[in-house]
């Protein structure tokens, strides 16, 4: 018999209606899909700080600041 707990209580899976077999279905394709994007996000977030760190090797020192280097938000 394989279970399922849903806010708390366990459920049959086999005995459940078809029409709650498939939203589970969909959950669980959507949980995958947002462990996918966050993974993505993970990446790209990690590409901005490179992007970031060598932009401010490239900009030339802020005069109007003395020899700060200019600091991207963030």
């Amino acid at each position: 018999m394989t279970t399922i707990t849903i806010d708390g209580l366990i459920y049959d899976l086999d005995s459940l209606p078809d029409d709650a077999k498939a939203q589970l279905a969909s959950m669980q394709a959507v949980d995958r899909r947002i462990a996918m994007v966050q993974e993505e996000m993970a990446i790209l977030q990690t590409a901005r700080i490179g992007y970031s760190k060598a932009l401010q090797e490239l900009l030339p020192l802020n005069e109007a600041k003395g020899s700060e280097k200019i600091q991207w938000p963030n």
